[in-house]
């Protein structure tokens, strides 16, 4: 009598699991025939992207493409550099293309430190003529997005030049008329001095100011000479400070065009707003 009852119970948990099977299967049809349909269509495998390429899309993104093909190739080459240099020990100083390239230099201007204080005086009135400059357009003329740039620039500046505070170099060469005057801390990482000059820069060849645009962009690059030799700050510093100039001078534009979308939308005037309105006219 009992093992009827197991054969019975048996075959009724083998009903009940073939029915929700069934079940299961009924409800997935449809889905399972859209899959088929897909994949017999080529809906999945069709729409990866590299299947689709033939012999002459290739040769094609190398001829219309040439510079991410660079970058590429250049992204190879690093690859293979940085998994194979020897790293830089603790007690070493740190390595420079930038102090190598300009080590006589550096010598040179080392035994003379008259001339090293004429330049450091010529630099400084350079990044007088940036700031002066930057505040020109904004009170005279009306146009705050150079302010606004630099701004942003020395705030971030400040951010990460306190975040990693690099060793000062060992042949750094200081100068009492250097800016910041007094050979005061400054940050090395990045160079404002640069960042500026690009922001001011940028500002005049939005204006067509091409000449003055030249001019600047040629102090800057005897200023990021004479900083290296100098040792005022490693490559990098250079190399970001102009990179920064440049993002946040796009950022600040970007600032102002979603400052002028609220001033159309509101009542409110002001008389910075009417700035915002000139520099978009540019």
């Amino acid at each position: 009598m009992h093992t009827n009852h197991s054969t019975n119970h048996r075959q009724t948990t083998a009903t009940t699991s073939s029915a929700a099977a069934a079940e299961k299967l009924k409800r997935d049809k449809p889905k399972l025939s859209k899959m088929k349909k897909r994949l017999d269509s080529g809906g999945i495998i069709g729409k990866v992207h590299f299947l689709k390429w033939r012999r002459g899309d290739v040769y094609g993104v190398v001829r219309d493409h040439p510079l991410p093909c660079v970058f590429a190739a250049c992204m190879v080459l690093f690859m293979f550099v940085e998994y194979t240099l020897f790293m830089i020990p603790a007690s070493s100083p740190p390595f420079d293309v930038g102090f190598i390239l300009t080590k006589h230099l550096n010598v040179f201007l080392a035994q003379r430190p008259n001339l090293n204080n004429l330049l450091a005086g010529l630099n400084t009135v350079f990044v007088a003529m940036q700031t002066g400059y930057i505040l020109f357009a904004w009170l005279i003329e009306g146009r705050p997005r150079a302010t606004i740039s630099a701004l942003f620039m020395f705030t971030f500046r400040g951010i990460l030049g306190y975040s990693t505070q690099l060793p000062l170099p060992e042949d750094f060469l200081g100068s009492g008329v250097d800016f910041p005057v007094g050979n005061v801390s400054f940050f090395l990482f990045y160079s404002g001095h640069v960042a500026a000059s690009v922001i001011a820069s940028l500002d005049m060849r939005r204006m067509q100011r091409w000449g003055l645009a030249f001019v600047f962009h040629s102090l800057n690059v005897l200023q990021i000479a004479r900083l290296l030799i100098t040792r005022g700050h490693y490559t990098i510093d250079l190399i970001v400070g102009i990179g920064a100039g440049l993002l946040f001078d796009s950022l600040a534009g970007k600032y102002e065009q979603n400052k002028i979308r609220e001033s159309r939308s509101s009542t409110t005037t002001s008389p910075l707003y009417d700035g915002f309105y000139t520099d978009l006219k540019q």
